[in-house]
């Protein structure tokens, strides 16, 4: 898997928004002998609101002069009350894939990473079921069961947060049926990616296709979310979906639900691996 290129890198910003923020940027790049090749930016009021900015540049001897680059830019940054870092595309984010029974989400990341689709290290696989260990086998990834058995939840998630706390950058929930504590999201140190059906809080619990059919819902769909305390109300990364009629059965409901759910995660893990989704109070800025 060919890696973007080790000169390239990206800087992220967000700021109360004022006059001369991108030339400040831009001159200072420039001012390093850096091209910027990529930009893109948006401002929630450009009176009084808030700023975001993100930024490809290309610097011949990145690697060397890294250290000076972002001491440097502090010196930029502290004027505007700048919220901001760099990132290096040369350096994958180190991804980690929680899971359940279900394997269609779980299994097209996998898919996708192999296929160079998504641009990481996939370090881990953790299930609190045995069931898709051998599913997982050909993608040379570990397989870690961690079961989650009544009244033994604390002691699962200190079980997770020893293998993942420091080896991972991203969490992703690929159909992972167990809620995660406040303590768990508060001391795992990266962001939590989760995915679900459009029915929530319609149809909570167990058959909510078939529930959703005696309904006779017409959209189907799928929402991608960062994960916090207040259980599928982090802020919306994509969403997508599909309509569908009375002629359509429960299971083929659901297949179509199961669809929509793999691309909505892989949209929203392409779009978190590319820096390119910034977090405002509860919702989503998507750039680039």
């Amino acid at each position: 898997m060919n890696g973007p290129p080790t000169d390239v890198a990206r800087l992220l910003v967000s700021c109360p928004d004022r006059h001369g923020i991108v030339a400040a940027v831009a001159t200072y790049l420039a001012g390093a002998g850096a091209n910027i090749v990529a930009s893109d930016q948006y401002s929630t009021d450009p009176e009084g609101g808030m700023f975001f900015l993100r930024m490809e540049f290309h610097l011949d001897g990145l690697e060397r002069r890294r250290d000076s680059l972002t001491t440097g830019f502090a010196g930029v940054a502290e004027p505007f009350e700048m919220d901001w870092r760099m990132t290096f595309p040369g350096e994958r984010k180190r991804v980690a894939l929680l899971a359940s029974r279900y394997e269609h989400c779980l299994l097209d990341l996998l898919w996708r990473w192999r296929r160079g689709e998504l641009d990481c290290h996939i370090v881990a696989v953790v299930s609190n079921h045995p069931d898709l260990e051998r599913d997982v086998a050909p993608f040379d990834v570990p397989y870690h069961h961690v079961p989650v058995r009544p009244g033994d939840k604390p002691e699962a998630e200190a079980r997770m947060l020893d293998l993942l706390v420091g080896e991972v950058d991203v969490v992703v929930l690929a159909r992972y049926m167990q809620i995660l504590s406040r303590d768990f999201l508060d001391l795992i140190g990266c962001p939590v990616i989760n995915i679900h059906h459009s029915f929530l809080p319609a149809f909570v619990g167990p058959d909510p296709y078939a529930r959703a059919r005696d309904r006779g819902v017409k959209l189907i769909g799928a929402t991608a979310h960062y994960a916090t305390e207040d259980l599928d109300a982090g802020p919306i990364i994509e969403q997508d979906v599909e309509r569908v009629s009375h002629r359509q059965r429960a299971d083929e409901l659901e297949r179509i639900g199961s669809d929509i759910e793999r691309v909505v995660l892989a949209r929203a893990v392409q779009w978190h691996l590319a820096d390119r989704v910034f977090v405002h109070a509860n919702r989503t800025i998507l750039l680039g």
